[in-house]
């Protein structure tokens, strides 16, 4: 469930409300994700916005592998990585600044997430990775990989994917994913809805204007298509596998086809 609080002091808060599944995603979880950024979006009283995952155990661990199971071939592939980036370019579109609060695992498309947030802040238990070279064998989309690669470099971003490790905070921050590190978990909310509160004092204007600025540099230069790979992966037998695997819990025999 996607829980949404109304505005304090201009600070609204979306918290990813499924503390027993790490805040896994389910399909009409992205939906509602996606609804209450464009809903937040057209209130005039919201002037930063807050973003986190119920408790510390995870900010947001990707989308629910049972929700996978459904799948039938690559076009079903192409179709949720399409409904995520809806999702993600919402909120990326906020025209206000968004403040990740992470605590816990932030993996898959909860990497997504908070790479579309303008600040990230983390606590020492933080975990950010895509992991799916040693869980799903899927891929994620080439915007979503431009994303990331953006906020922490494109060698980075490679190396998170091709290790399928999981960085700890200290080393999330230390490459560029996090901000700002809290000294504890328990203290990242609060954290982030205090910066997130001082943002909020500030120019709208300033604030509205150097968003967009940014966001027309990202937009610059059109990223090629890469329908074809998303198709190479989620059509594969490997991705079938690795859903059964991860799902039965054991450790997936890749084929490579």
């Amino acid at each position: 469930m996607i829980r949404v609080e109304e505005p304090s002091a201009g600070v609204a808060l979306i918290t990813i409300d499924r503390p027993a599944a790490r805040n896994a995603m389910t399909f009409a979880m992205w939906d509602a994700l996606r609804d209450a950024a464009l809903a937040l979006d057209r209130r005039d009283d919201v002037k930063a916005v807050v973003i986190t995952g119920d408790g510390i155990r995870a900010f947001v661990s990707g989308t629910d592998i049972a929700e996978f199971t459904a799948f039938s071939g690559a076009d079903d592939g192409v179709a949720y990585e399409a409904r995520v980036e809806a999702v993600i370019a919402a909120l990326e579109a906020l025209r206000v600044p968004v403040v990740a609060a992470i605590a816990g695992a932030c993996t898959g498309g909860g990497v997504s997430i908070a790479a579309a947030c303008d600040l990230r802040i983390g606590g020492p238990g933080t975990r950010v990775g895509v992991p799916i070279a040693r869980t799903l064998g899927n891929c994620i989309s080439l915007r979503n990989l431009a994303r990331l690669a953006a906020v922490i470099g494109l060698d980075a971003a490679k190396a998170l994917l091709l290790t399928a490790r999981l960085a700890d905070g200290a080393e999330a921050h230390r490459i560029g994913f996090l901000h700002e590190l809290a000294p504890d978990d328990d203290a990242v909310l609060p954290h982030a809805l205090r910066v997130a509160g001082e943002i909020a004092a500030l120019a709208p204007l300033t604030l509205r204007v150097t968003k967009e600025m940014a966001r027309r540099i990202r937009a610059a230069t059109p990223l090629p298509d890469a329908g074809d790979l998303l198709r190479v992966s989620y059509g594969s037998d490997d991705f079938q596998t690795g859903v059964a695997a991860f799902l039965a819990k054991r450790a997936a025999r890749w084929s490579g086809s």
